[in-house]
This record gives structure tokens, C-alpha cells and sequence, in this order.
């Protein structure tokens, strides 16, 4: 039984989130194809359609938008059937470029909110394990890095803790990565090759760890659309030791509780000694160690 990590990424435009995180979800093969099959029929029960066939995505910042919050609460909790007839008007209307009436806006807010839930317990009962790694917004690179080709520290201990889960119960595992153009992306994948090609920790984790990634395009991809989610969820109502910002305490509703169980500890290994870290790490300088 191996596993595949999907990952992806919140915040590292500097905009409106407080961290940089980056990470996902990590799944057994075995359970991939029921994991998609149990989605793919979440996101029917849900809006009644898949979103893709009107040009949307299940990405986070839009399932749980404020508006979203705001829609789904303008109302009483609708019925199943006709929160999902009104959510395929609210679809068709903007199809048309027309207003959605009021009831529609509430069954597609409603119907967001029910996607985010269900998905949370597909991961649970799929055994899916979150890691995740983050960052300040506001890090600072220092002035004549040197290391610039190599993976910063949050992004070592990031696959620290994917090898640390692998070790753990003998398996190995395969980085997945939404497919993109993004310039600072392609220069991730360099950074990436470089750790397990050219470090002697990475030559060791690439034991475990397949260290050459594959692309999948998250508009069809259930298990990155996943990560994405949940690497959102855990920028904005999440928090671990040392991370200080404040949540959107809606999204903290919905996740925390969640992100907590989803986390697991992994024994890990420096200078021959032992010792436990969780797989949702905050890094509060991921420059400091190269500095000295």
C-alpha cells in the first residue's frame, strides 16, 4: 500500500491571508478511487451538479467566502431536493448572465457549506492525513541568500514529516502537484529535485519518498481540490503553537475540529535520537538556521 501526497498552497500571494502554508493531504492508494467515487457523489447531493460544467472549482476561498456564509444564512436550512433545485437556478442563471433570486443565493451559500462538511468527513473516513507547513506572510528573504536553488526549512520539514508518516508504516510515497505555469512553481519543482538529488538528507528521504512529482489539473481533481480546502482552512481557523493571527472564527467553526483529528504524530529521527512532531508545522523563521 503506497501513498500519494496532493498538495498545494495558501497565501503566497501577500494578500488577505496571514500565512504562507503550504502542504495537503496524504491518502493510500487503496483508498484514492472510493475517496473520488465518495466526491464526486458529495458534490452531486450537494448543488445538484458538478460545478466544473459551469466554470467553477471546489477551491476553499470560494466555498467559504464570506458571502457564502452570509447566502447560507440569510434563510432556514433547506430540504436536500430543494436546496438542489435552487442551486442548479442559481448555476443555469449565471450561465444566462442573469441576478439569482434571494432563495437561490441562500441554496448555493447552503450548499458550499454542506461540500466543505461532507468533504471533512470523506477525508476522515478515507484515513487521510493532513500536513501542512506555514509561514509569516510578511518572511522576509535575507539579503544575498545563498541557497536560493534549495527548499527553504518549512518545506524541508514538510516532506520531513511525509517520510516521517511513510517510515512509520513501511511504505513509500509519491508527490502530486496541481498542474501550473506559474513561474515561482516551476522554480519549487527546481528547488524540490535539487533537496533529493543533491542533499544527503534528501538522497535518504527519497527512500521512502518518489522524488519525482506528478501534475494533475485541479478543475479535475478531487483529492488536490481536497488539499486545497483544507491548506485554506488551516491559513484562515487554524492554529498550532506560535501562530498568533487571527481567524475568520466561521472557517474555524467549520475546520478546526477537523484539522485537529486529520493531523497525526510521526516519530522522527535527528542525530540518532527519537521524538514526536505533529504533521501540521509552524515555521516562525524558515531562514534562521542558513543565517548562522
Amino acid at each position: 500500500m503506497s501513498y500519494l501526497l496532493f498538495m498545494d498552497e495558501s497565501g503566497h500571494d501577500h494578500k488577505s491571508m496571514p500565512y504562507e502554508v503550504r502542504g495537503g493531504i496524504a491518502m493510500s492508494v487503496d483508498a484514492l478511487w472510493p475517496f473520488v467515487s465518495a466526491m464526486r457523489q458529495l458534490e452531486l447531493s450537494a448543488f445538484g451538479a458538478i460545478l466544473h460544467d459551469y466554470g467553477k472549482e471546489l477551491k476553499g476561498h470560494k466555498l467559504l467566502d464570506k458571502d457564502r456564509f452570509k447566502w447560507a444564512a440569510q434563510g432556514s436550512w433547506m430540504p436536500d431536493e430543494e436546496r438542489r433545485k435552487a442551486c442548479l437556478a442559481f448555476l443555469n442563471r449565471g450561465l444566462k448572465r442573469e441576478p439569482p433570486r434571494r432563495h437561490e443565493f441562500t441554496a448555493y451559500g447552503q450548499a458550499c457549506l454542506t461540500m466543505v462538511r461532507g468533504m471533512f468527513r470523506l477525508l476522515d473516513q478515507h484515513g487521510a492525513v493532513v500536513l501542512a507547513s506555514a509561514i509569516p506572510r510578511d518572511t522576509i528573504k535575507p539579503k544575498n541568500f545563498a541557497f536560493e536553488d534549495y527548499l527553504r526549512k518549512d518545506h524541508v520539514f514538510l516532506f520531513e514529516r511525509y517520510f516521517g508518516l511513510l517510515d512509520g508504516c513501511d511504505q513509500s510515497g509519491l508527490i502530486v502537484l496541481d498542474e501550473t505555469e506559474k513561474t515561482e512553481d516551476r522554480r519549487f519543482m527546481q528547488r524540490l529535485s535539487n533537496y533529493f538529488s543533491k542533499t544527503r538528507t534528501g538522497m535518504y528521504r527519497a527512500s521512502r519518498i518518489v522524488p519525482v512529482p506528478l501534475f494533475v489539473a485541479s478543475d479535475m481533481s478531487y483529492p488536490v481540490q481536497a488539499a486545497d480546502c483544507v491548506i485554506y482552512c488551516i491559513n484562515g481557523g487554524f492554529r498550532v503553537q506560535g501562530m498568533d493571527a487571527p481567524v475568520r472564527q466561521e472557517v474555524a467553526d467549520e475546520s478546526a475540529d477537523w484539522l485537529r483529528s486529520l493531523q497525526e504524530r510521526v516519530i522522527l529521527t535527528k542525530s540518532g535520537t527519537e521524538f514526536m512532531e505533529y504533521t501540521i508545522k509552524y515555521v516562525p523563521d524558515p531562514y534562521a538556521s542558513r543565517r548562522k
